[in-house]
């Protein structure tokens, strides 16, 4: 039998090499990752996805996913999926304001739900797994609000750089937009992800997990 001596220099060894061949292939290790835990929480929130199904269609009528257009990696377009959280044709049709869930009067009651607990972006992992996002990444946005926001801040268009994602630092750190100046200060929080990204930086996907995590159960941001 090795001594346990041998055994902890051994496997500190071990961990030491996966560690450095996860930093050195940290793109093709992200997206590995990506695909396996998206087809893990589908799995795992099932149930709550069928929930959620049949109370969008009980409480407002029209379709329980609907599609939107979103700007991904470069600027190529994708159609986002997302459990239906408006009124029929609402989302498709108006152009972005800055409103809070409360406010905003096309958000259904169940609506209302599935935004603050983040459970109306359960459909992205499928965008996940065909290679459209991340789970972790700068929030997608439509073309027409990259167009005019680019006017004000022409550092936006740097999110284009890498996957947009479920959620990331910008969504764990700061509520939904409501003003020209909410946008600037996720900015910051976007760019500041995309260099950790840049200097394949695992402890920030693990620190970003872990507060999606916090803030899907309480339904706060925690910082």
């Amino acid at each position: 039998m090795p001594e346990p001596t041998s055994m902890i220099l051994l496997g500190g060894g071990l961990c030491g090499m996966t560690v450095r061949l996860a930093k050195r292939c940290f793109e093709q290790t992200k997206r590995i990752a990506d695909i396996l835990l998206s087809l893990l929480f589908l799995t795992v929130l099932s149930p709550a996805a069928i929930a959620i199904a049949i109370a969008i269609k009980a409480n407002s009528p029209g379709p329980i996913i609907f599609n939107q257009i979103r700007v991904g990696k470069h600027g190529k377009l994708f159609s986002m999926y997302k459990f239906r959280s408006m009124l029929n044709d609402t989302e498709k049709s108006s152009e972005t304001t800055f409103t809070g869930i409360d406010n905003d009067p096309r958000i259904t009651s169940i609506g209302k739900f599935i935004r603050r607990t983040h459970l109306d972006e359960i459909p992205q992992f499928f965008n996940v797994i065909k290679g459209d996002m991340s789970i972790i990444g700068p929030r997608p946005e439509r073309p027409h609000y990259i167009d005019s926001i680019k006017r004000e801040l022409p550092d936006y268009q740097l999110r284009l750089s890498i996957r947009p994602g479920i959620t990331g630092l910008a969504q764990i750190s700061l509520k939904y937009d409501e003003s020209i100046d909410d946008v600037r200060r996720k900015l910051h929080y976007d760019l500041k992800y995309i260099k950790g990204v840049q200097n394949k930086c695992w402890s920030n996907e693990f620190r970003i997990m872990f507060q999606t995590f916090l803030l899907v159960i309480t339904g706060k941001i925690i910082r």
